[in-house]
């Protein structure tokens, strides 16, 4: 029997204090990217999570998808998928569970946060209390943990909080905003009125399965009996579940954080309600056998508070691309703004507005600019009603949240508080040791210092990739919409294609040469020259001869009108940093070829040109003259670790036998690790739920390769890689004068390619 001397009167839980460096309240994507980063940045965290699991809306509770800036792959943000822990855990994830099932990407993320010994991971336990030593310092944090009856005092000299209603800020008197800004405020002209209201609503999702049998379904009570009562009810349909009915929203007229329980209830009614009009209206076939299989029991909430940072993001900066010299983390989801009476609205769901590229986010936004030692991670980051229509996505959330990890180590590292890193060579740090883990801040390399061994290293490579020629062997591409290639192009060069084209009848091919207004851009909105090539019947090869030089190193696209007449060959090749693209439809992101931008809208007009998803999206077979030659070896220490106005790959020649790199110093030198960075197709999405995709490792990521020192001693093997950054740390330091890095070549048709190695 276990007994304890208990009082009769009044007793308190058991209390358990915990000091860390870092205390981080909220477990979803963002919490636990700035926990991962801070731990293995050396500090030690605790990490409290109010839900039995990891993820927010992207656990089994929620199981909405994660995405950025590659929003589907629907607009024109390329390699745009956001780097560090964020990718790290998409790409595990894709390994593990490529059909999408969200209680597998639970898994994944409590085993990586409970790999780490710096991280402390209270589940369960919710922050209800703070302490402060003064009026801008907090100095501890109470818990409660119902499931063990136990609470906590968590002591730090940092607090970030993940918490998406910002329950820390708030109880620490941060300021902070609910609802829209006025237009006349920071100039937004997507500013909503009344009418469209000020806050975007909660989801609840529910899947359904078939079963061998019919399955009755008896509506309870409190399900939504008039189906009419939703204006856009005759859309529904029993194939799409789960996040597809991302629009059962409701709650924008509510106070999204008192109001989620009232919410939550309006919710269940409206979903019951939907599956008792699938099941039981009969205006559905074949639905006798399907069954509800899992409704969400907590909703997954858009906005509620956002907090004052030293600076808010606005609607100008996301579609104008303002520079930051603070830049720690970038977003490129549309301007998505939904009206606030959700799915019993009469307007369209939502409203989503592209920017021409991807935008910097900067580090400013991320912190209190009244709470010293508070740093804002996730959706309660400072940024305005309309800019957060884009910058709420999780995987953006999940990308600033890495810098403020970060940041958060390099603070106890130095002392500092976190305003202090906006100083110009604490940010340098801060973004070089963010680029370092893959974090990529949008044309910010990694820095190699005087000393830096990768500044005085020889690198020679067993061949090259030269591009001359993408090879003919692979389908033809009706030209059923526009369809093009991109290529990285050299300043000054006039460009001569040949391609392969097939004609059901005499025609005309049309095709223009196109860059973007912004070198750094991949939307082809200036169009350098126009060809009219005349096509007889059947299959020919044409020459495609340009006089217009380009006037920048940038991408460049060769682009083909639609024409039902004509398709073009494809190739069986593909290449890292080369893409085929297409003037097709992406209704999932209201990408319908052309963005048709409101009068006054502060948003420009242009044209989507877009990848297809794999096994699609075959580039187009030609020859090129000159040669872009986009594959140097020097590439390897240039900081870039991915596209960005080339390719910034060293990539083997195809017919390598045998590709490898060589690092070599005038003398011995001491190394105790190597970083390589790989291209796992930074454009693909990776959706964590639902959705699924075609393969479980990157077809462009090299899976194996050895490291040997200059006596031909292997160091390092590796045969199973599937993720783009690979840290090889040895166990003791290693002496040598030179390195040789074996690859071999992915695929068939997809030569190694590397982005960058770095040895320290």
């Amino acid at each position: 029997m276990l007994n304890r001397a208990e009082s009769e009167t009044i007793r308190e839980n058991k209390l358990i204090r915990l000091d860390a460096d870092l205390v981080i309240a909220g477990g979803g994507m963002s919490g636990c990217c700035a926990a991962i980063t801070a731990a293995r940045a050396g500090i030690k965290v605790v990490l409290v999570q109010d839900r039995p699991v990891l993820g927010g809306n992207a656990s089994s509770e929620v199981r909405l998808w994660v995405l950025g800036a590659t929003s589907h792959m629907g607009n024109n943000n390329r390699w745009a998928r956001e780097g560090g822990v964020i990718d790290e855990i998409l790409i595990e994830n894709l390994y593990r569970n490529k059909e999408g099932n969200p209680l597998i990407l639970d898994t994944v993320l409590l085993e990586k946060v409970t790999a780490e010994k710096n991280i402390t991971l209270l589940l369960n336990t919710m922050i209800y209390e703070i302490e402060k030593t003064s009026a801008k310092k907090i100095s501890s944090v109470k818990a409660f943990c119902s499931q063990n009856s136990t609470a906590y005092q968590l002591t730090a000299p940092l607090f970030c909080d993940a918490s998406g209603d910002g329950i820390v800020s708030f109880l620490a008197g941060a300021a902070f905003r609910m609802g829209a800004e006025d237009r006349a405020e920071f100039g937004e002209r997507l500013a909503p009125d009344s009418g469209y209201g000020e806050l975007l609503g909660h989801s609840i999702y529910f899947y359904s399965k078939r079963a061998d049998r019919p399955v009755k379904f008896v509506p309870p009570a409190y399900a939504l009996q008039d189906i009419r009562k939703i204006p856009r009810y005759k859309t529904l349909n029993p194939q799409d579940d789960g996040c597809r009915l991302w629009w059962i929203e409701y709650g924008g007229r509510n106070d999204t954080v008192y109001d989620t329980e009232l919410i939550k209830w309006e919710l269940w009614k409206v979903v019951y309600g939907v599956w008792h009009y699938i099941k039981n209206s009969g205006t559905f076939e074949d639905v006798d056998n399907l069954t509800l299989e899992w409704v969400g029991t907590i909703p997954g909430k858009r906005e509620s508070r956002r907090f004052e940072g030293e600076y808010m993001l606005t609607q100008q900066d996301v579609i104008g691309q303002t520079r930051f010299d603070d830049a720690v983390a970038f977003g490129g989801w549309a301007l998505d703004l939904h009206p606030a009476d959700g799915v019993y609205s009469p307007l369209p769901s939502c409203n989503q507005w592209h920017s021409k590229g991807v935008y910097q986010i900067p580090y400013r936004c991320y912190i209190s600019r009244d709470i010293d030692n508070l740093f804002f991670a996730g959706r309660i980051a400072s940024i305005s009603h309309v800019a957060f229509g884009s910058s709420r996505v999780m995987a953006t959330c999940a990308h600033g949240a890495q810098a403020v990890g970060m940041a958060a180590a390099l603070c106890r590292q130095e002392n500092l508080l976190p305003h202090d890193i906006c100083a110009a060579p604490q940010m340098e740090k801060l973004q070089n040791a963010l680029n370092r883990i893959g974090q990529n801040i949008p044309g910010l390399p990694i820095r190699y210092r005087e000393g830096d061994l990768m500044r005085e290293v020889s690198l020679t490579a067993s061949s090259v990739c030269k591009l001359d020629r993408i090879p003919f062997d692979g389908p033809w591409l009706k030209l059923e919409v526009g369809t093009g290639q991109m290529l990285p192009m050299k300043r000054g060069e006039q460009y001569r294609f040949r391609i392969k084209v097939r004609a059901e009848q005499k025609t005309t091919l049309h095709a223009d040469l196109r860059i973007s207004s912004k070198s750094f851009n991949y939307t082809p909105d200036v169009t350098l020259e126009t060809l009219e090539l005349p096509v007889e019947k059947g299959e020919q090869y044409l020459d495609l001869i340009f006089s217009q030089p380009i006037p920048e190193d940038q991408y460049g696209f060769l682009l083909f009108r639609r024409n039902d007449d004509l398709s073009v060959q494809g190739s069986h090749s593909r290449y890292t940093g080369i893409l085929s693209v297409f003037n097709g439809v992406n209704k999932a992101v209201s990408n319908n070829g052309y963005q048709n931008a409101p009068e006054d809208s502060g948003v420009e007009a242009f044209e989507f040109w877009c990848p297809r998803r794999r096994p699609g999206g075959h580039n187009i077979a030609m020859e090129i003259s000159p040669s872009p030659e986009p594959y140097a070896a020097a590439h390897l220490r240039n900081g870039f670790t991915r596209p960005y106005l080339g390719t910034n790959a060293w990539t083997a020649d195809p017919q390598d036998p045998h590709p490898a790199v060589t690092l070599a110093w005038d003398s011995p030198r001491r190394i105790t690790s190597v970083t390589l960075h790989f291209d796992t197709d930074f454009d693909h999405p990776l959706e964590s739920a639902l959705m699924g995709h075609p393969e479980d490792v990157i077809p462009f990521c090299v899976r194996a390769y050895r490291l040997y020192d200059a006596a031909g001693t292997l160091l390092y093997e590796q045969r199973e890689n599937h993720q783009a950054l690979n840290r090889i740390v040895f166990p003791y330091p290693v002496e040598t004068p030179s390195l040789r890095l074996e690859l071999e070549h992915p695929f068939q048709h997809i030569p190694a390619s590397l982005f960058e190695i770095r040895c320290e």
